[in-house]
């Protein structure tokens, strides 16, 4: 049985399992209104705001074209990705190690809390993941057994990573490593690519390039990433201060709390952790490629993040299934028994958390914003002329994006809007600043607010809120997680 197999086969069932029982959460709308534009819209929002995240909306633009924008069908390139990257660590498992090794890493890595979370979200985390496993066990094949294609295929991998997460190409350090060592971390006599660990295939020894050609090898191949990925890094960095103005400067507690925040559990977390470890202490050589796949993004984001706000632990994701190869290296030096005892123990703590993030996509669990009960009461209740209003309008919790999405085309009237999304080439709409004269003509507004309010029309600042106060009374009061909605008739 090939070795991925087992891996990619439990990762889907995980991530299968639940897919549209939690609904979209704020950046998934993101990633739905950008994906369902124009392509006309979409370049013109990747050069105002979300550059770093355009090549990704617009994979999914051609797939939600195909496959519709249901929950499901948003989260299904994600679910896909996952189990690659499940399949692809245990693969790259066993080039390092053996076939033991790759199918535990890759078990490991299927059962983890984070693989489920991550796979069950329309957003690049696990396509990088995938991507950066591949990349890598790409470079491994290149530096074994030196051939132009092998080039070629790592250089296609590793621009296809860029583009799709620049963080992810903080991974480029390991591989750096990787080639300055001249076998990638592969010592001679471990598993070749043949898939059973018997050989190369090739029918001769492997050959290993000198240090000297392996690093020429390996910037030439760096060449095409570096011109693809450039122009969009350069526009994404003017975006930053507006795209990431919610990230706090990285602190040393927050390398501690990363573990449980890639693994969305605390507890799997460490276990994922301390296998790790245990694993780079007997690897020695075996486990340098790894080790650094690990430590060199983490590190280098956490410098970075102390300098400009760019500490967020998802963007991290892609380090994961390096832990695990990490972790496989430890299970497998005992009985094979006993290491999917290890196994399935790490799947059943992460049991609760597999539950909960199947109930709601934010963090903490409690934040819940419940777009979906909104919708429901607005489509049940609406009447024709009915107008609804949203406070705030720019805040990243896309009130609005929200109840579109759930409302499929039956939203009422945005009786504020003067410029939308598309057209402004943002994920935010813009207003009129004359609201009383927009609320013209509206004789029931249905008021979308984010978080509980108890008095929903003191809760609305400035001119809208002046404008609501003097024309409407409240009749009505919903209070949902994280949202209040509120029906409004106007004065007689």
């Amino acid at each position: 049985m090939p070795v991925w197999l087992a891996p990619a086969t439990v990762t889907l069932l995980a991530t299968l399992v639940g897919l549209d029982a939690a609904q979209p959460w704020r950046d998934e709308l993101a990633t739905w209104s950008a994906a369902t534009r124009g392509l006309t819209g979409l370049f013109r929002l990747a050069g105002t705001i979300d550059a770093a995240a355009g090549p990704y909306y617009l994979l999914m633009h051609a797939w939600l074209a195909a496959a519709g924008d249901s929950v499901a069908a948003l989260r299904l390139p994600s679910a896909l990705a996952m189990a690659a990257a499940a399949g692809l660590t245990a693969v790259l498992g066993q080039r390092l190690w053996d076939a033991r090794v790759g199918t535990l890493a890759g078990l490991l890595f299927a059962v983890l809390p984070g693989t489920s979370r991550y796979g069950q979200e329309a957003r690049p985390y696990a396509l990088a993941s995938a991507l950066a496993v591949l990349s890598t066990l790409l470079l491994v094949d290149a530096l074994r057994r030196p051939a132009r294609r092998r080039w070629v295929g790592y250089a296609a991998a590793t621009t296809a990573l860029g583009l799709t997460h620049l963080v992810a190409l903080t991974l480029l350090a390991a591989h750096a490593v990787a080639a300055l060592t001249t076998t990638g971390g592969v010592p001679d006599g471990s598993a070749t690519a043949d898939g059973d660990g018997r050989g190369d295939g090739s029918g001769g020894k492997r050959t290993s390039p000198r240090p000297g050609r392996a690093v020429r090898c390996w910037l030439v191949a760096l060449v095409p990433v570096v011109v693809a990925v450039v122009p969009v890094a350069l526009v994404a960095r003017g975006q930053r201060a507006r795209q990431l103005d919610w990230v706090d400067a990285a602190r040393p507690g927050d390398l501690a709390a990363l573990a449980g925040g890639v693994a969305q559990s605390s507890v799997v977390g460490g276990v994922l952790v301390g296998l790790a470890a245990l694993g780079a202490a007997r690897a020695g050589r075996r486990g340098l490629l790894p080790l650094s796949g690990v430590l060199a993004p983490v590190l280098l984001l956490f410098l970075a993040g102390s300098v400009v706000p760019l500490w967020v632990p998802r963007y991290l994701v892609f380090v994961v299934p390096f832990g695990c190869l990490l972790a496989g290296a430890a299970l497998a030096s005992a009985r094979l028994p006993a290491a999917l005892a290890v196994v399935v123990l790490t799947g059943l703590l992460g049991l609760p958390d597999q539950a909960a993030l199947r109930r709601t996509h934010e963090w903490p669990r409690s934040a819940t914003v419940d777009y979906r009960a909104v919708a429901e009461i607005v489509a049940s209740g609406q009447r024709p002329g009915d107008a609804v209003v949203y406070s705030p309008r720019d805040s990243w919790l896309f009130l609005d994006l929200g109840l579109r999405y759930h409302l499929d085309g039956r939203t009422p009237r945005d009786a504020l809007l003067v410029e939308g999304q598309e057209r402004r080439g943002d994920l935010w709409a813009a207003e009129c600043d004359r609201p009383t004269g927009c609320l013209t003509g509206a004789e029931r507004v249905w008021l979308v607010l984010a978080g509980r309010r108890s008095d929903p029309l003191a809760a609305v600042p400035g001119t809208k809120g002046d404008a609501l106060r003097d024309s409407f009374t409240v009749t009505q009061v919903w209070p949902r997680p994280g949202i209040t909605l509120a029906l409004l008739t106007r004065r007689g």
